[in-house]
């Protein structure tokens, strides 16, 4: 059933928004194989436990999704590939133009990369707690909550600290420095983007994330697990030279 919470402010500094136990609609219509109209019916009848925030964006417990799966026998949706040395990457741009013009580069780059698109900021934050990508790819200037607001409660999350974060937008570096400034191992790339350049960062990732996968499958083999405790952002940094970057 849905649960009002007090005010737009709550929505953004609550804890439960980058709750790994919880997501938005589309992520969990992803989950299910549904549409994000199919998913909404199903909260509106309390077949799916979900509350909504000020904003009329709703967060859906993931507990929920595997009870709904379970009733029903559905499955969840399979890849059609084996995905665990693909680089999974979330992209947000409220520029419907741009978001297209991301999608079709990285269609035509053919890459091993899982991309979810998302055309705002707040909708981002409803998910990636419990989507974990490896690179953020996003804009700063967005209506209502904007990318540096999006940024700075994502460094709040722990468990998102290793993500590789690539801001690219048309702010001047002074205007962004003025409110602050992105945060640390942040990469910060002026628009318009140099698909040449943005194409090499990522299969540079791709690489050092196929790379990560092979030493951590011999360390984990051969070795004892407290030695998977180096982080995939120094191993990314050491090799590709992108990590711990910061404008």
């Amino acid at each position: 059933m849905l649960q009002k919470i007090k005010s737009f402010e709550d929505a953004i500094s609550s804890i439960d928004l980058l709750a790994e136990d919880y997501c938005g609609t589309s992520y969990a219509a992803k989950l299910l194989g549904l549409s994000v109209a199919t998913v909404q019916a199903l909260v509106e009848k309390g077949e799916i436990e979900a509350w909504k925030t000020l904003g009329g964006h709703r967060r859906i417990a993931l507990k929920s999704i595997h009870a709904y799966l379970s009733k029903t026998g559905l499955q969840r949706p399979k890849p059609t590939t084996d995905s665990s040395d693909r680089l999974s990457i979330l992209v947000v741009e409220d520029d419907e133009d741009t978001l297209e013009l991301y999608r079709c580069q990285f269609d035509e780059w053919d890459l091993p990369v899982d991309c979810t698109w998302m055309s705002s900021a707040l909708g981002a934050l409803m998910d990636i707690a419990s989507m974990r990508p490896d690179l953020l790819i996003t804009d700063l200037s967005m209506p209502g909550v904007d990318g540096l607001e999006m940024l700075k409660v994502i460094k709040r999350n722990h468990h998102l600290a290793d993500m590789q974060i690539l801001v690219i937008s048309g702010l001047a570096k002074e205007a962004i420095a003025a409110r602050g400034g992105v945060p640390l191992h942040t990469r910060l790339m002026q628009k318009p983007i140099n698909f040449d350049w943005l194409q090499g960062y990522v299969t540079a990732l791709v690489t050092a994330n196929v790379l990560w996968h092979i030493k951590a499958q011999s360390v984990s083999r051969d070795g004892p697990q407290s030695n998977l405790l180096e982080l995939p952002n120094k191993f990314f940094k050491e090799n590709t030279g992108v990590g711990d970057v910061r404008a």
